[in-house]
């Protein structure tokens, strides 16, 4: 059976391609590559940035007529850094090599890098990293319309420990960080409910004010009818204590649309139970989810809706770095769902997009830092090639 990309493609500007889900794929399998006329999905402009323009507040429009973001992410940008050598404790690594990063700075860059059309909303600070990390949202076709400053806070910093195998531990500079002092007034509510999709996770939710902006964001959102994804993202190091951090992120889970954890996370939020069964994982499938992702390495994904459920296999890929992998697979599925939000009906073409999302987080662990390792499209779309010819 051939794979040809004329009966379902992805919705990018460049090569598609199909997949023959739900069966596995062999070296007899080949495909078929194709050229769209157009993606749908298109990033606005974004203006020239200097420190003149930037302070304590929004950019400003250009006025011209611009294409609303399809996925709005709310949440953290920070700096990461990362050590040159793995297996070595912070305070044995020789050289730090510094990344932007922050879960939903780099979904929202992730989109825009493959083609899609995407906006961050957060708050940095006032200093060399905040402007540092307003440009590269720039650079990256990110719409930033929705960023903040605030002169009074430091952008915030996180020293990333890698294992021999790539895996991470991190040691947070935020006491408080801008990010954490953003406020309701600040939101720019008309970003958020032109969106299609609005993409968050739980670390908004640790402290005042950042935690009533993030629920108002939200609420907005889906009164807009706005798709909400959410990805808890769990930094136990961040909140007062375990049972604080379950409470907070299952305070909010009913109201999420779609919603992406890892293995480890099933395991913290049931308390200990087996995050590889599946009647385990469907205790927290809520009634009005429409997608519930679980991400498991290099062993790729499970996927549950309320009518069917499954497995798409991952790359097989050599790990330098861990981080950002799963903001890039959240992107890999978020840039197909905004092109087509009826993938969630049809598991065929859901199976497809998890394939290209697989790919994204997978690529992605083969360079240091999160936003400088995530994928172009057509990175994504030749290691596919590879994986099946």
């Amino acid at each position: 059976m051939a794979l040809q990309a004329t009966t379902t493609t992805f919705c990018f500007s460049a090569p598609t391609f199909r997949s023959t889900p739900p069966h596995a794929l062999t070296s007899k399998h080949r495909i078929s590559i194709k050229a769209s006329s157009s993606s749908g999905l298109s990033s606005p402009p974004l203006l020239s940035l200097s420190r003149s323009n930037l302070k304590g507040r929004a950019f400003s429009s250009d006025g011209s007529t611009q294409e609303s973001p399809s996925v709005v992410c709310f949440g953290e940008m920070l700096i990461d850094f990362v050590p040159t050598t793995s297996g070595l404790s912070l305070a044995q690594a020789p050289a730090f090599k510094k990344a932007p990063g922050g879960a939903p700075a780099n979904v929202a860059v992730g989109i825009a890098r493959l083609g899609g059309s995407s906006a961050f909303i957060g708050k940095v600070g006032e200093d060399e990293f905040g402007y540092m990390l307003a440009n590269i949202l720039k650079d990256n076709n990110v719409n930033n319309e929705g960023m903040r400053f605030d002169p009074g806070a430091r952008t915030a910093l996180a020293f990333v420990t890698l294992t021999s195998e790539g895996e991470r531990e991190f040691m947070f500079y935020r006491n408080p960080s801008a990010d954490m002092l953003l406020e309701e007034s600040e939101l720019d509510l008309d970003l958020i409910k032109k969106a299609k999709i609005f993409h968050y996770g739980s670390i908004s939710l640790i402290t005042e004010p950042c935690k009533s902006a993030h629920i108002a964001a939200a609420k907005a959102a889906k009164d807009a009818g706005v798709i909400l994804s959410y990805d808890p993202n769990l930094r136990l190091p961040l909140w007062p204590s375990a049972d604080n951090a379950r409470d907070e992120i299952l305070s909010i889970w009913d109201t999420a649309d779609i919603i992406k954890i890892s293995e480890e996370e099933i395991e913290f939020l049931t308390k200990g139970e087996d995050p590889y069964d599946d009647s385990v994982v469907r205790k927290l499938f809520h009634p009005k989810l429409k997608l519930l992702l679980v991400t498991e390495g290099p062993e790729g994904c499970r996927y549950y809706t309320k009518d069917f459920s499954g497995r798409v296999h991952g790359l097989k890929v050599e790990v330098v770095d861990t981080t950002g992998a799963g903001d890039a697979f959240v992107a890999g599925i978020l840039s197909q769902l905004a092109c087509d939000l009826s993938l969630l009906q049809d598991e065929e073409r859901l199976r497809e997009a998890l394939m290209f999302a697989n790919a994204c987080g997978a690529l992605t662990v083969k360079e240091r830092g999160a936003i400088p390792a995530l994928p172009t499209k057509e990175a994504v779309l030749e290691a596919l090639l590879k994986a099946v010819v």
